[in-house]
């Protein structure tokens, strides 16, 4: 275990040295660590498994201690893993809302056994891999998949996602609040915190802090685990369709720096991670292709020209006849059609025309949703339903006082004039 830990420490300080990482992480001895694993299953730390006769049930060995293991004999998951052979085992703690969770000690945590098994890992039934060749433009919030057989999608990703905003920030003036007056001596006049020189300050946190401060952690954890969920399903949706796929290279800390928050909240880089693991897991490939060779997004297939667009143009229309037809759509067929030893596609009129009824079938459904009142986002190229028109084409008419200050104008299909101007028109 302690050469685990050793290892831990030189990775994370070669990565500095490398120019990879700023800093490394320090963890106090208060804190403690999150997690500990040992080598092999025959040392200090290691998990056994009694025998059917016995009962089937684990335990996690440590020295002198035996830890009962809490075993869910009706996961298919569980019981294939059982019966591999562990090569060593990794003990995780993990935060909870309150000490009076389910499962959670006095210091709200519970404890979690991970086994590193030797073999395949199980496959559901229903997520058997398919036999299509699909392509993805992966964006900053959305992914656009064409098959060379199969369906074509243009989503947002965790679609499901509604984080509430209010919450979390209501809880960051509470505690900030609670910061503040359990350290009052620590601020100036003017609320900033006061320049101790060499003499350090001090910092006391109160019982509700830490309770505030756990809440906090709670509602980033829900969402978190949610948009995890959320990713493995829609992972697992591709590879039914098929398991060889073929993306484009992709910078996702040039992505953070551009667009900031709404990159994490989508996070498409853990959901490239987590397609590799399983395209690997079912023995497929997954082909990345560099953007400076290709330039899909600018390539055009029928006249085989380049053509910079600007960013805010969302549509492929060429003069040759190919369009109009979404521009992440578009790239995504072109991936799905690229070969691997050259970098310019070629896609035959027969494959092009099964290809261009399946987008614009994809691409219609969104419109309806958009026209139904959806929010989309704007890379989509698609106006919302609040951009159409009024139905009525009716010249702007007056209307009672009591109607203007209730009823917003746009509802009315009026010109939006200020209301202090309508009152005086009115008065006089």
């Amino acid at each position: 275990m302690a050469q685990t830990l050793a290892t831990r420490a030189h990775n994370a300080l070669n990565r500095v040295c490398l120019g990879k990482a700023r800093r490394v992480r320090f963890r106090s001895k208060g804190r403690g660590l999150e997690s500990v694993e040992g080598k092999r299953n025959d040392t200090v730390l290691r998990f056994v498994l009694q025998p059917p006769q016995e009962g089937n049930q684990g335990f996690v060995v440590w020295g002198h201690d035996r830890l009962p293991v809490l075993l869910t004999w009706q996961d298919p998951v569980i019981v294939h893993g059982l019966h591999q052979r562990v090569k060593y085992v990794r003990l995780i703690r993990r935060s909870a809302s309150s000490p009076r969770a389910k499962g959670a000690d006095r210091s709200s945590h519970r404890y979690f056994v991970q086994l590193v098994l030797e073999g395949r890992p199980y496959l559901k039934p229903k997520n058997q891999p398919g036999s299509d060749t699909v392509g993805l433009d992966i964006g900053p919030s959305t992914l656009a998949s064409v098959g060379r057989e199969g369906p074509a999608r243009l989503q947002l990703f965790g679609e499901e996602l509604q984080p509430n905003a209010r919450r979390p920030r209501r809880l960051q003036r509470h505690l900030d609040r609670q910061w503040r007056a359990s350290n009052a001596d620590n601020y100036d006049g003017q609320g900033c915190i006061k320049q101790a020189g060499m003499q350090r300050l001090r910092w006391h946190e109160s019982h509700n802090a830490q309770l505030t401060r756990r809440r906090l952690a709670t509602v980033a954890r829900r969402l978190a685990a949610h948009r995890k969920s959320l990713h493995g399903r829609l992972v697992n949706t591709l590879i039914r369709q098929g398991n060889h796929m073929q993306i484009e290279r992709t910078s996702f800390k040039g992505w953070q720096k551009c667009y900031g928050k709404s990159v994490g909240l989508r996070a498409p880089g853990m959901f490239v991670e987590h397609l590799k693991r399983t395209v690997a897991k079912t023995g497929g490939i997954l082909w990345e292709v560099s953007t400076f060779h290709t330039k899909l997004s600018q390539y055009c297939h029928g006249c085989g020209t380049y053509v910079k667009k600007p960013l805010v143009q969302r549509w492929h229309h060429c003069p040759c006849g190919i369009g109009p037809i979404q521009r992440d759509l578009y790239s995504a067929c072109l991936l799905a059609f690229l070969s691997p030893t050259h970098h310019i596609p070629s896609i035959a009129q027969s494959d092009w025309a099964r290809v261009e009824s399946r987008v614009k079938a994809a691409m219609e459904e969104l419109i309806q949703r958009a026209k139904a009142g959806q929010p989309l986002p704007q890379s989509f190229g698609i106006p919302g339903a609040r951009a159409r028109q009024p139905a009525s084409l009716a010249p702007n008419r007056s209307e009672p006082v009591g109607l203007l200050l209730r009823t917003p104008l746009d509802a009315l299909g009026l010109a939006q004039e200020p209301l202090l101007l309508s009152l005086r028109e009115i008065q006089v």
